[in-house]
């Protein structure tokens, strides 16, 4: 028998407070690689802290997260842990891909060189063999036409697909996307999705917020439902959407609907 593979995503007892509110208390997920996991919950639920804990963006109090074994964040000297410094933490963070609800895109950079910026001052990588990747990931969102427009002429659905080519520019190995639909205009979150959804189709590692039940349906391995900053539920799809064995579960989804 081969040995369980093991997960490319790993929280333990994952424990966050902001002063007296305590907003995630002892969240455990795992996340197989190549595996789409859709978080979904009411506002307030912890849904966004999950995520920035998962890259470090936020310190969890207690706990640990792990990306394919590697602890983040810190370094365990005998029993004791020390966090890592800036420089190793924003070297573990070019593992894990973020795509951002409102884009987070540079202002004065053309679509080309937002994708390519991250991969030559992050990672040290040629600049020549990085604007080429740059492009080949542009046409993969369908922008490649946009190559040097820059964001203020870009649709919101068009720069949240340069966003998303430049989480991919870093050959990360697990994308985070947190509500990357919900700053657009109705009719332009349908083009954000699709490319989300080829994504899934590759093979890509990615944890999912939204509120985009269909996408979920359609594209999830596992839904976690978060509420209270607990998981209260997670399954594949068609288990936690149609047949939710949790009153608080059912209650969300009968709003959401």
């Amino acid at each position: 028998m081969s040995a369980p593979q093991r997960p490319m995503v790993e929280l333990h007892g994952i424990h966050k407070s902001f002063g007296p509110l305590e907003v995630l208390r002892g969240v455990d997920l795992r996340v197989r690689a190549g595996e789409v996991v859709v978080v979904l919950g009411p506002s307030g639920s912890g849904k966004s802290t999950l995520l920035r804990c998962v890259n470090h963006l936020e310190k969890v109090n207690r706990g640990s997260v792990r990306i394919d074994g590697e602890l983040i964040g810190y370094r365990r000297t005998g029993n004791r842990l020390r966090e890592l410094k800036e420089r190793e933490i924003l070297r573990q963070r070019t593992h894990i891909g973020f795509v951002f609800q409102n884009f987070n895109l540079f202002p004065h950079l053309t679509a080309l060189e937002n994708v390519a910026e991250a991969p030559v001052s992050a990672q040290g990588r040629p600049r020549r063999e990085v604007l080429e990747l740059a492009a080949e990931l542009l046409d993969r969102v369908g922008l490649a036409d946009k190559a040097d427009a820059y964001p203020r002429r870009l649709s919101g659905g068009q720069q949240q697909r340069v966003a998303i080519a430049r989480a991919l520019a870093l050959r990360p190995k697990v994308l985070l996307f947190d509500e990357p639909t919900s700053a657009l205009d109705p009719e332009l979150v349908g083009e954000v999705l699709e490319v989300m959804k080829d994504l899934a189709r590759a093979g890509t590692t990615m944890v999912v917020v939204t509120h985009e039940v269909g996408f979920a349906r359609e594209v999830a391995d596992t839904v976690v439902f978060l509420d209270g900053g607990v998981i209260v539920e997670q399954g594949p799809p068609d288990e936690v959407l149609d047949r939710p064995k949790h009153e608080r579960t059912r209650a969300f989804l009968a709003k959401v609907l």
